[in-house]
């Protein structure tokens, strides 16, 4: 698979993806930094704050982190400029934020979002298909993980996975989110956007792929190890997939959509590792997402009851340390607040008259897969 080069002429603002344009920055240009170019007025006002710390680390060329003073929490950092927003053929059905960013039929729902969706027969065989597409999507993205290959590339890999199945990559400008697919990586609970940084050695990579085709979208996610895991990768990872599993077997009509974290934070807190609480699952169908809310965590107050013909994900997030997050001033990507792994699994199921549906199931050649946890000394 080609890679997406980093080193063509990018607008120099902050989480700015765009060409960029004839505006310098007039103190880059009194120092001669010749790559300081933004892609407009707006654009060099809204990441000044940030832009004007280069002008004491020189550092314009080749990869570099466009937040140098903030407290990150672990050891990854951003490898900025991010690759060029990636296009589409016209031809590809596009949800309605494609161009926007603003997903205004979730918007629109209002007061209504409570009500949960109950399919018919063409909407189940509609998520079906689209989930279908989705776990092709991710086997693919996976089957590229390895040291030395960037989030870029799976990024790219993701993309172009997509267009030949004449599907949209739902994350790309979901509420501005500039890439095709969230790579999340080590310290980094969810939505961490693929930029140039290498896999290592050691690492953990979650790859979240959604699509969306025929009208509806398909979202799972796995984490994957990098070469050879450490104990501790190997326990947070495992942990992960075994909480959404446990959550998957009390699945079916008539389940409490507060149930699922009651299971999960019991065998979280049995393997020594926490629950985060920022985030949760969610409906899933023609809208991206919606009702219900599915939290991860013991003693919540989710509302509602699971009945035949509803989908959505359950997608725990399991931490090392504390369950805390703090988010980077990309104002996406989610890193645990002790610098500590993160491990998070997700399916999107379907509530049938007998139980569940998982319809995004690994396949039989799926990469990846569970490998057992060492035992504590």
């Amino acid at each position: 698979m080609a890679t997406s080069t980093l080193t063509k002429s990018f607008c120099a603002g902050v989480a700015c993806a765009n060409e960029a344009g004839t505006l310098q920055c007039p103190k880059c240009q009194e120092l001669g930094h010749a790559k300081s170019y933004f892609c407009s007025q707006d654009c060099f006002k809204r990441s000044w704050s940030e832009h004007k710390k280069v002008h004491k680390t020189g550092s314009l060329t080749g990869t570099h982190d466009p937040f140098p003073s903030f407290p990150y929490t672990g050891v990854l950092r951003p490898h900025y400029p991010l690759s060029p927003k990636r296009q589409l053929p016209e031809s590809i059905p596009q949800p309605d934020y494609s161009i926007s960013g603003i997903p205004r039929s979730e918007f629109a729902l209002g007061s209504s979002m409570r009500k949960i969706a109950i399919l018919n027969e063409t909407e189940i065989e509609g998520m079906r298909t689209v989930c279908r597409l989705a776990r092709e999507v991710l086997d693919m993205a996976a089957a590229a993980v390895a040291p030395g290959v960037t989030t870029d590339e799976i990024d790219e890999i993701v993309h172009k996975a997509c267009i030949e199945r004449n599907s949209y990559p739902s994350p790309l400008n979901y509420n501005g989110f500039p890439k095709s697919v969230c790579t999340s990586i080590n310290e980094i609970i969810c939505h961490g956007i693929p930029d140039g940084r290498p896999l290592q050695e050691g690492d953990i990579v979650n790859i979240d792929v959604t699509l969306y085709h025929g009208g509806f979208h398909g979202d799972l996610n796995e984490t994957y190890y990098v070469g050879t895991p450490s104990p501790d990768a190997i326990r947070v990872v495992e942990t992960s997939r075994d909480c959404l599993n446990a959550a998957i077997e009390l699945v079916k009509p008539g389940m409490l959509f507060r149930d699922p974290g009651n299971a999960i934070e019991k065998l979280a807190k049995e393997r020594n590792c926490s629950v985060v609480r920022t985030y949760c699952g969610h409906g899933v169908n023609q809208l991206f997402h919606c009702a219900p809310n599915v939290p991860h965590y013991a003693k919540n107050k989710a509302v509602g009851t699971a009945k035949a013909g509803m989908c959505f994900t359950i997608e725990p997030m399991i931490n090392l340390g504390t369950y805390r997050d703090k988010t980077w001033p990309d104002d996406w990507t989610s890193a645990t607040a002790d610098g500590k792994l993160s491990a998070q699994f997700e399916h999107t199921l379907l509530v049938t008259e007998n139980g569940v549906e998982v319809l995004t199931a690994r396949k039989a050649d799926s990469p990846g897969g569970p490998i057992p946890i060492p035992a504590s000394n």
